[in-house]
């Protein structure tokens, strides 16, 4: 804990123990409740960062005193400690108390109400919280998720160092260049008309410092997208740790990770388990067919089976000439309404239909769409590896919906059936292989699936076969892997792209010319001209990451000072107006505003 000797106190209040009988001591902190027996006895809980402690009161006067106070008012107490006749043996300090011979007043709290009961804050509407977040911290459990998550941080950084890896910062205040979300953007006093943008991460910097000559960099790194919020994702900013290496490759990557990652997860975890290296890699295309997902959480043991041929044919409308999946799940015990309930859910996640029949223990299909596979019970059967006691969940559409919707489907499952997901672990792996052009959904285009800036797997002789018609561009994959833990997205990291000439005819596919791409990306185009290492990097989440360890479900119980959904700080009043003169200053005129 360290030496906390002040002027204002001589030890905290989660300090004190039976060695303190009988020494005076001074605590300061915030008054938490008042407890009167009698008009001569009374026992005030004080607290500070540190715990509670005890003050007896055994005076009228001194009673009358503290009464007078609201609750959270901050004073100074001095006076003796004595072994407590009633020991409270759940917290730390219950062996003792102390009785004041003075207390002093240092902080009034002013309110005669508080907008919550600061030890049950969690329990408080959300909008509440947010805009008292400085008395929402003052809960010891949710100041615990703060505290956890600078432990994390530090160890992330002793652990790089000790990798050989510098801490350097990159700009705030930077250009705006395309790289999947919108900017936030920063008009320029100086420059009319032009603007800066915050940085939606440090990719380009950080691979100029590979070109120029660095070897380990990393940073945690402040990132800035105006995207939408969701329960592992804040709006507006968030914290990553940063990583690149040069002369490196996708192993040299995974090596730093796989070292780095379980011993902070085991020891500041939820859990005390975490995967050992090497992880569990898993293309993508294998990871949608086995998994319906991207991101599994490998602590399920249920998989997807392709029931196409099987059931597609089977007279059931929704199935007929469609991608058809299952997930079988063996010693099944949820009823009728349970079922109900979750397939209701998997719709409302996924915005697909769930469907699904019984194996019972006599081995007759029943429930559900039993009827429409009742007359192929045995095909049924031998497919999909039936038992007496099996559930089978189903999903029908298009290939990318019918293995998305499954993949909820399964995770839900999972959840359900406590027999079939060893919840109390860690489970890391890689997503690897991923495509590197996709046709864009609402373009109906050639474009890039993921990262622009990732190396395509063979390199120009990859690039140059599609261009030639010898290879589908759709084939073509990226030296680009996804770190996923428990069915949550850590990071996207790559080989970068590090030749001019590979880059020109990666972004030609997508009908960027090289023109295009020297003002898009001027500054790394132009490094890379001078010769470039080849370099690989990726940036896991910190908040996800304190999330997973905290075992939070929202990112927001883990984040100091968080925005709500809708992108507001209800605490400083922001996104807020600002004065005339500024705008002018800035040549800004506002031409819409919220009514």
């Amino acid at each position: 804990m360290g030496d906390t000797t002040t002027f204002y106190r001589t030890h905290t209040c989660g300090e004190l123990r039976m060695e303190q009988a009988g020494q005076e001591v001074t605590l300061a902190g915030w008054m938490e409740n008042l407890r009167e027996v009698s008009q001569s006895l009374a026992f005030l809980v004080l607290r500070d960062f540190y715990g509670t402690t005890q003050v007896v009161l055994e005076t009228e006067d001194t009673i009358q005193t503290v009464k007078e106070l609201n609750k959270e008012t901050v004073i100074q107490v001095t006076g003796a400690v004595r072994e407590r006749d009633s020991k409270n043996p759940k917290l730390p300090t219950g062996d003792i108390e102390v009785v004041p011979a003075k207390i002093q007043v240092l902080g009034r709290c002013r309110h005669n109400e508080l907008p919550f009961p600061i030890t049950r804050s969690r329990e408080a509407d959300e909008s509440a919280r947010l805009k008292y977040r400085y008395l929402d911290l003052r809960n010891p459990e949710v100041k615990s998720n703060i505290v956890l998550r600078c432990q994390v941080v530090s160890a992330l950084r002793a652990a790089m160092t000790d990798h050989g890896f510098l801490e350097i910062t990159t700009p705030i205040l930077t250009a705006s260049s395309p790289e999947g979300a919108r900017d936030y953007l920063v008009p320029s006093r100086k420059h009319p008309g032009k603007f800066y943008a915050l940085p939606q991460a440090p990719q380009q910097f950080k691979q100029l410092l590979m070109a120029s000559g660095f070897d380990k960099y990393f940073q945690i790194a402040p990132c800035f997208r105006d995207e939408d919020a969701r329960g592992d994702r804040s709006p507006g900013e968030f914290y990553q740790l940063d990583m690149e290496m040069a002369f490196a490759s996708q192993e040299d990557v995974f090596a730093v990770l796989e070292d780095v990652l379980p011993p902070i997860f085991a020891k500041y975890g939820k859990y005390n388990t975490a995967s050992a290296a090497p992880f569990t890699r898993i293309p993508y295309l294998e990871a949608m067919e086995k998994y319906g997902s991207d991101k599994p959480d490998l602590r399920i043991d249920l998989t997807v089976t392709d029931a196409t041929q099987l059931l597609s044919g089977c007279g059931f409308g929704p199935f007929e000439n469609q991608t058809v999946k299952a997930v079988v799940v063996s010693d099944f015990e949820g009823t009728r309404k349970q079922i109900d309930k979750l397939c209701a859910d998997v719709e409302v996640q996924s915005g697909n239909k769930a469907y699904w029949f019984r194996y019972d223990e006599k081995g007759e299909i029943v429930g559900g769409i039993a009827k429409f596979v009742q007359p192929i019970k045995e095909q049924a059967a031998e497919a999909l590896k039936l038992t007496p006691g099996c559930f089978v969940g189903l999903t029908a559409g298009a290939k990318p919906a019918a293995q998305k919707t499954a993949g909820v489907l399964l995770k839900m499952l999972g959840a359900f059936c406590p027999n079939h997901m060893d919840k109390e672990r860690y489970e890391f792996c890689w997503i690897v292989d991923f495509p590197m052009y996709e046709i864009g959904e609402e373009s109906g285009e050639l474009e890039f699936c993921h990262n622009p800036f990732s190396m395509p797997a063979g390199g120009l002789e990859t690039i140059e076969k599609a261009i030639k018609g010898e290879i589908d561009p759709l084939s073509i994959t990226a030296d680009q892997y996804d770190l996923v833990c428990n069915g949550v997205e850590l990071s996207s990291g790559a080989v970068r792209n590090h030749d001019p000439e590979i880059m020109i005819k990666a972004f030609w596919m997508v009908g960027l010319k090289e023109e295009d791409v020297r003002n898009k990306f001027p500054a790394m185009y132009n490094a890379f001209t001078y010769g470039a290492p080849p370099h690989a990097g990726i940036a896991p989440g910190v908040d996800r990451m304190v999330m997973l360890l905290s075992g939070e479900d929202s990112i927001r119980e883990v984040i100091p000072f968080p925005m709500n959904k809708n992108a507001q700080d209800l605490m400083m009043g922001a996104p807020g107006t600002v004065e005339q003169k500024q705008l002018d200053e800035l040549s800004i005129a506002i031409t819409h505003s919220e009514e």
